[in-house]
């Protein structure tokens, strides 16, 4: 069996999403890596966090953080695939730690 990688996704959701949409879509991406084999270590609200430039009209985004385990690209594939057409996300970064 292949060793386990571990990662970090950071990613900013849109400030003016409701508490509830915002629950909502973080479990759907957590999902997403669970679903496709990963093992979702940590996911955490960081903080509110004015950005260095505007992204799609914002200012400001909810920076969302989540660590993952996993053995293949599959999960990691299948998050950076949707995250692209989420209108939710504005921007997010997959990061692989050292081991």
């Amino acid at each position: 069996m292949a060793q386990s990688k571990k990662y970090e996704i950071l990613y900013i959701v849109r400030p003016d999403l409701d508490e509830a949409s915002k629950d909502a879509l973080i479990k759907r991406f957590d999902a997403i890596l669970s679903d496709n084999g990963a093992e979702v270590v940590e996911s955490k609200d960081w903080s509110k966090r004015r950005l260095a430039y505007e992204i799609k009209k914002y200012r400001e985004g909810l920076y969302h953080l989540i660590k993952v385990n996993t053995d293949n690209d599959a999960p990691l594939n299948e998050f950076d695939r949707l995250a692209k057409y989420s209108d939710d996300i504005l921007r997010y970064m997959i990061t692989r730690e050292d081991d």
